[in-house]
């Protein structure tokens, strides 16, 4: 189960260095590709600092997940996995409310799987 654990975890810290990249580097390129009939092509040019702002704090919870992979006390280490999945979690659920409801399966779900195989592997 451990190993699922990580393997999912891994996965969610890889969608949002993807995410990172996207919002703070490629807005107005590969963004348009991905929003493509959610948002209005004109609209990527004067939102770009936002959506770098946005990617700035993707990068945190990346930042999170991969600092639980360092920490050699594994009560410790599991609740920080724990806490910043359960951000992305949050984040995901608040975007699927807010946005767009397919945000819940692309952001939402891998991070509340990844939290269900951390918790039943511990």
């Amino acid at each position: 189960m451990n190993i699922i654990a990580i393997i999912l975890t891994v996965l969610v810290v890889i969608e949002h260095l993807y995410i990172v990249w996207m919002e703070m580097f490629a807005w107005e390129t590969t963004g348009k590709k991905i929003f493509v009939g959610s948002m209005p092509h004109d609209l990527f040019k004067p939102t770009k600092s936002m959506a770098a702002n946005q990617g700035l704090y993707n990068g945190f919870l990346v930042a999170g997940l991969v600092w639980s992979f360092l920490i050699s006390d594994p009560e410790w280490a599991v609740n920080l996995r724990l806490f910043f999945l359960g951000c992305v979690a949050v984040a995901g659920i608040f975007g699927a409310l807010t946005a767009s409801k397919k945000i819940f399966i692309i952001q939402a779900v891998p991070a509340l799987l990844a939290m269900l195989f951390v918790i039943i592997s511990k």
